[in-house]
């Protein structure tokens, strides 16, 4: 039984942030979580891995007999989604004026486990 865990309105770039969330596609969640840890965008790879952790506490919740360690979780479903954007104005040269946009994004991740994917 697959779980979910999404983070809405994560004031980062959604482009930086697919960087990040490409790596662990497919990945196991034991693999995904130490390559999450070493990665170089940190600021990014901190709170994906901080809603990898609440995916998985979600699938500890729904299977209640299981733990996370012994069923082969993996990372089922991982996607960016853009944001709201804050639209803030910069002076520039001659009187003009540039328009600055502040994105933001909603990752969703799914975790499942491997036996019930099979079944």
């Amino acid at each position: 039984m697959e779980a979910v865990a999404k983070l809405n309105n994560c004031p980062m770039s959604p482009r930086k942030m697919r960087l990040v969330a490409n790596q662990i596609r497919g990945k196991r969640v034991d693999i995904a979580m130490s390559m999450l840890k070493f990665n170089q965008k940190q600021a990014y790879a901190y709170l994906v891995e901080k809603l990898l952790r609440s995916a998985v506490a979600n699938w500890e919740q729904k299977n209640a007999g299981s733990k996370a360690e012994d069923s082969e979780l993996y990372v089922k479903t991982v996607f960016v989604d853009g944001g709201r954007m804050l639209k803030r104005i910069q002076p520039a040269p001659q009187g003009r004026a540039h328009r600055i946009r502040k994105r933001s994004n909603h990752v969703t991740i799914v975790v499942d486990s491997k036996q019930s994917s099979e079944n």
